[in-house]
């Protein structure tokens, strides 16, 4: 994900501000914290020729910062000739940011510096029996881990909730959120935002998964690839040169609905109902597993070697075959990334993923295991929540310079 300037951009429509000397300075401010940011720790004479600046306006900017806590001493560094040169960092302890991962069976939250280092989180089964019950186990979770974490509420600048579905900004609700009986419901994430007492937003959470695993991940390096997330519920989510691709309505990806053909005397069937958890579970059983197995169970079984765990897990395999040839007619991505529980189980399903895919599709991308497993939707809301913060941090900290 590419970082922006802040804005100083008026509203649409009015007339264009014209430039001026402290606006001048705050971009000088910007860009050397974001070349701290990621470049790591850096002198004064270094910053002045990476920047093409002048060393008095570095040396300014630098102690702006600095005053603003934003930016701090990182060490000395002493050369063989000349002055000891002072080098300087970025304060990551200047803002924090939240991020939720909102699942059907487990709750993750994580609280981050702007580092993007996770100084706290929790991670919890989701034994909510009703929408209000899951969204108030959130706001608990979130205020445990600000807490572990030594802050306030008001010490988080940004929160990014993942969950099923599409977000409705009229409704102020989700859409399509299958796995979550009663989540659609409009309100619910304003419920989540007033007991956090922080901005919130939301966003699906094959999405966050994607932008995850294409900063941190699997991902890294693709032109074009899919993050396949298989659990409760399916979805995908696609990144394009690193800009995530969200379609016109914001529901691009969510092949889950796409209807499967009918078997004789049986109504149809979407790929979500056919591939997610509870499909395994239900195949297993079919073809004479004992007992009530999880999903878990099921591959587990299958790592074993008991035939009808091993049989629903080809099933699984070619129900997956299909949504990729789907992918992969619609978008033509280089990589797939299979991700998710059921993802987890990739050493098992790959293969014969690929080998289905052969039979029913003539565009064939390369298929990869996630590198994140069940952390990329967390690590995604974190690295989009940190995406707001970063500029809205500097806005507020240099706001009372001089």
């Amino acid at each position: 994900m590419s970082s922006h300037l802040p804005t100083h951009r008026p509203a649409a429509g009015a007339p264009a501000v014209p430039w001026n000397r402290q606006r001048l300075r705050s971009n000088n401010e910007w860009l050397l914290l974001e070349l701290l940011r990621t470049g790591g720790g850096s002198s004064r004479a270094q910053l002045a020729r990476d920047t093409g600046l002048s060393k008095p306006t570095v040396s300014a900017a630098l102690a702006a910062l600095e005053q603003a806590g934003l930016v701090r001493e990182a060490g000395r560094l002493a050369p063989e000739r000349g002055r000891t040169a002072v080098l300087y960092e970025v304060d990551p302890a200047a803002g924090h940011v939240l991020g939720v991962d909102i699942g059907r069976a487990r709750l993750r939250v994580a609280v981050a510096d702007l580092a993007g280092t996770v100084v706290a989180r929790r991670d919890v089964a989701n034994r909510g029996r009703s929408a209000n019950a899951v969204a108030d186990a959130v706001v608990a979770a979130a205020h445990e881990a600000i807490a572990e974490a030594g802050l306030a509420a008001d010490d988080i600048v940004h929160a990014v909730i993942g969950t099923p579905g599409v977000w409705d900004e009229q409704r102020r609700g989700v859409r399509y959120a299958t796995s979550l009986p009663g989540w659609g419901r409009p309100g619910l994430f304003d419920r989540i935002g007033e007991g956090l007492g922080v901005a919130v937003t939301v966003a699906n959470d094959a999405n966050l998964a994607a932008l995850g695993e294409y900063t941190l991940g699997a991902g890294r390096g693709s032109r074009m690839f899919a993050y396949l997330l298989v659990g409760t519920g399916l979805g995908v989510g696609v990144v394009k040169d690193g800009e995530l691709l969200l379609g016109a309505h914001g529901a691009l990806g969510e092949i889950g609905l796409v209807p499967l053909p009918a078997r004789a005397g049986e109504p149809p069937a979407t790929i979500e109902q056919e591939a997610a958890a509870d499909a395994v579970v239900r195949t297993a059983q079919d073809l004479g597993l004992g007992g009530a197995p999880t999903a878990k169970q099921v591959f587990e079984r299958a790592r074993a070697g008991d035939p009808a765990a091993v049989r629903a897990v080809d099933r699984e395999a070619g129900q997956l075959a299909y949504a990729v040839a789907v992918l992969s007619a619609v978008l033509d991505p280089d990589l797939v990334v299979l991700g998710g529980g059921i993802g987890n189980s990739a050493d098992l399903l790959l293969e014969p993923l690929e080998q289905a895919l052969h039979r029913i599709a003539p565009m064939r991308p390369t298929l990869a295991p996630s590198l994140l497993g069940e952390e990329a939707v967390l690590l995604g809301a974190v690295a989009t929540a940190l995406e707001t913060a970063r500029p809205e941090v500097f806005e507020r900290r240099t706001a009372g310079l001089p």
